[in-house]
């Protein structure tokens, strides 16, 4: 067993709320010296229910993150916001947020590692299934789950919303385990059409079960209604390309973790 997933097993349940829809709280646990913080929320009720992974946007766990999570929680599934940089580290400082994540863009392992920890952490959660498990990310959150899935990472699925598509480490025939979905935006400069073709290539030369959905008119950050061009960055909220890309997620997990 890995070191860190002998700190994972004594997570520590720091809050918690019950209302007619969901449980949720709030579970501190770490990578090594790094001490980290996720968002749990699953169905009241009698379990086991299906897991998912929720990887964050490069801004960190925020509320967006946890929103997501409580969505699954009312769509009937155990969902965890996994937490990439350190306990109660977020922002809206783009320059902020791209000093968290560059080192975890520039470190593979490391970034397995953080989102492995975070996995580790779902399955162990009482009323969890966790031999179905999936895990969605938004943006870098996007990023990290493909890489999870190229690592051979056994998901039943992974769901990528206008995610990075280029890796240093592609997938090799016969390793990807899960089902990949891509949720991308046509115009999205950060992810430019020459990402796409390089991502479908190495996804045929993978032998991967993959499927993309595009957006044509459609920038980076589409699900999140904070984004915006404000920031300085070429992100924007579009709210139809936010409910079809649900609407997709939703079948795609359906189909893989529901039995």
């Amino acid at each position: 067993m890995r070191p860190v997933l002998l700190i994972l097993l004594a997570a520590v349940i720091t809050a918690s709320t019950l209302d007619s829809a969901e449980i949720t709280r709030a579970i501190d646990y770490a990578d090594g010296d790094t001490a980290l913080r996720g968002y749990f929320a699953q169905p009241a009720g009698e379990g086991p229910f299906p897991g998912v992974l929720v990887v964050h946007e490069w801004w960190g766990q925020n509320a967006y993150a946890q929103s997501r999570v409580r969505e699954l929680a009312d769509k009937g599934y155990a969902a965890f916001a996994l937490d990439m940089y350190g306990a109660g580290l977020e922002t809206t400082d783009p320059k902020q947020a791209g000093a968290w994540a560059g080192p975890l863009y520039q470190d593979n392992a490391l970034l397995l590692r953080r989102a492995r920890a975070g996995l580790a952490v779902l399955r162990a959660q009482p009323g969890v299934d966790a031999q179905r498990c999936a895990a969605i990310g938004f943006c870098f959150g996007g990023s990290v789950v493909l890489h999870m899935a190229r690592a051979g990472e056994d998901l039943a699925g992974v769901v990528s919303f206008h995610g990075g598509l280029k890796t240093s480490t592609a997938a090799q025939a016969g390793e990807v385990q899960a089902a990949i979905l891509v949720l991308h935006g046509g115009s999205d400069p950060l992810v430019p059409p020459a990402e796409v073709a390089g991502f479908i290539t190495e996804m045929v030369a993978a032998k991967a079960d993959w499927r993309m959905a595009i957006y044509g008119r459609s920038l980076h950050a589409f699900t999140n209604p904070n984004a915006s061009p404000d920031s300085g960055l070429p992100i924007a909220y579009d709210a139809d390309a936010e409910r079809r890309s649900f609407a997709e997620a939703d079948a795609f997990l359906a189909e893989h973790l529901q039995q």
